[in-house]
């Protein structure tokens, strides 16, 4: 309370303004803005564009309207304090004018309650929503300064009962609504009155409803704009998914060679990479299937014929029965060989093909010289032997050895030279392994050079002296470059006509060493 009597101590007369922080800077509960629940249902037939769309849609939305209620909430508060902070300030200026002010009409200080809160007031130009006014004895002054709602303004008693109230501050609902208040007591002698001033929050509760209702538009429009992005975005992303399932639904019987562009090195890229590696296998197993069928079907038919053949024509005559039964036991001999090499063939497009282990090249040279002796009359000479460790499938070698081997008695004639070899080239950890096998045939034709490792490829045999040679069905050489390309290495011959033939290997010797490293050794290759 002020005291406007000048006999009283000036301490007394600085009253203060007391506002509960219970009571101003209360924020009033707002119910929290219900967030659908999405029910997602497995096995949706949705596609994935969409799913991704909607679910970058539903996190904005989500997103959009937490930040909506929090920034409502926040500006809710902010026009509660600011309405605070003003009726602190009225009380703290009324409070100044009252002790130091004075009588305009008399330029003394103010001795009369009355003409001090008519005089403050006449001064005073309150914002909007702001009202101040003036309590005398219980009776309010004729003036009240500030924009009266209209819901009060037929009846502004409410001043006057917070003027009598026990406490100094408060907030009450009004007509109007919200309504803050503050109060400040003055007396001088057996006069007291009081200055109100008053704050309706509503102005400011409407000014952000507006702020909202502006930011909302507006972040639906962004909403909108994200979906839009979004949707071109994901289809961006997935549009080489679509690629592969394009590829994969153009995929026929007859045709996978259908690939899959790799564009960029994301997790996209690699999933297109694995899947053209997939189709490599595919392509790879079916096509080496085809060819195993029609390689068996094409050379299976003719020993078939023939045995067909003789046996329909088959005749009483002991002599007769002898040879064709004879010549059955050959053909027959004959398709198991054939069907043998085939299924070698169909094998050796296995991984586990070749097991590649340290071996001993000296020792195994030995054992291949001694395994060719029984294959014909001929004068076998181990020319060269290398010597050391090398890293290959010693019983696939074997095997490709004796086929050349085989290869070089067909095309020779008893009592010639075949000579064998091996030696190393290069420096570890680079080193290639070449074994050889030379003859004294007839040679190789250069044109017949170049497709001699193919299947079904036969060479021009030896002539006719010497040990019985059957004529092959073409499938050893192409084993022998099977077994070559198996441990990632060549298939050779250097060959002049009239003069015999030289076929070799050259094998990685060590381990890691590149796929078909080129030598420097001058033959002529094919593998």
């Amino acid at each position: 309370m002020i005291d406007l009597d000048p006999a009283r101590p000036a301490a007394t007369t600085e009253p203060t303004l007391r506002q509960p922080a219970h009571e101003l800077d209360t924020l009033d509960p707002r119910p929290a803005a219900a967030v659908p629940r999405i029910l997602r249902r497995r096995g949706s037939r949705l596609p994935a564009r969409w799913k991704i769309t909607a679910w970058i849609m539903l996190t904005t939305f989500l997103l959009l309207v937490v930040v909506l209620v929090t920034a409502r909430n926040l500006l809710l508060r902010d026009v509660n304090t600011r309405a605070n902070a003003d009726i602190a300030q009225e009380a703290d200026e009324f409070r100044t004018f009252a002790a130091e002010g004075v009588d305009p009409t008399t330029t003394q200080p103010f001795t009369s309650v009355e003409r001090l809160l008519e005089t403050y007031l006449l001064r005073q130009s309150p914002i909007e929503g702001e009202v101040m006014v003036g309590v005398v004895d219980g009776t309010q002054l004729g003036g009240i300064r500030g924009n009266l709602p209209a819901p009060m303004a037929a009846d502004p008693s409410l001043f006057t009962a917070t003027a009598a109230a026990d406490r100094t501050s408060g907030v009450v609902t009004s007509a109007a609504g919200e309504m803050r208040w503050g109060r400040v007591d003055v007396e001088s002698g057996a006069d007291r009155g009081s200055f109100v001033v008053a704050a309706f929050t509503e102005v400011g509760r409407a000014g952000v409803d507006r702020t909202m209702r502006t930011i909302a538009a507006v972040s639906l429009a962004g909403l909108a704009l994200t979906t839009g992005v979004a949707y071109l975005v994901a289809g961006r992303i997935l549009l080489p998914v679509r690629t592969v399932r394009a590829v994969a639904a153009d995929i026929g019987e007859s045709d996978l060679t259908a690939r899959v562009p790799v564009e960029g090195r994301d997790d996209i890229a690699a999933l297109a990479e694995t899947f053209n590696d997939m189709l490599d296998r595919l392509e790879h197993a079916y096509t080496t299937q085809r060819q195993f069928v029609d390689d068996a079907g094409h050379e299976l038919r003719t020993p078939i014929t023939v045995v067909r053949g003789h046996l329909e024509l088959l005749s009483e005559d002991p002599e007769e029965r002898r040879r064709t039964l004879a010549l059955v036991d050959s053909e027959l001999n004959r398709m198991g060989r054939l069907v043998s090499d085939l299924l070698m063939l169909a094998k050796a497009e296995q991984p586990d093909f070749v097991v590649r282990r340290p071996v001993d090249i000296a020792q195994t040279m030995l054992d291949i010289e001694s395994k060719v002796q029984p294959l014909g009359e001929r004068r076998w000479h181990l020319m060269e032997v290398a010597e050391g460790t090398a890293w290959i499938d010693a019983q696939r070698v074997t095997q490709a050895m004796l086929q050349l081997a085989a290869n070089a008695v067909a095309h020779s004639a008893d009592g010639t030279t075949v000579q064998l070899g091996s030696r190393f080239t290069g420096t570890e950890p680079d080193r290639t392994l070449s074994l050889w096998i030379s003859d004294q045939g007839p040679g190789v034709a250069p044109e017949d050079a170049r497709v001699i490792f193919e299947r079904f490829r036969r060479g021009r045999p030896a002539d006719s002296s010497g040990a019985d040679r059957r004529a092959g069905a073409g499938l050893g050489l192409a084993i022998v470059r099977a077994i070559a390309d198996a441990h990632h290495g060549s298939a050779w011959v250097r060959s002049v006509p009239g003069d015999g033939a030289t076929f070799g290997l050259d094998l990685p010797a060590d381990p890691g060493y590149p796929a078909h490293r080129d030598t420097a050794d001058p033959h002529e290759r094919k593998g």
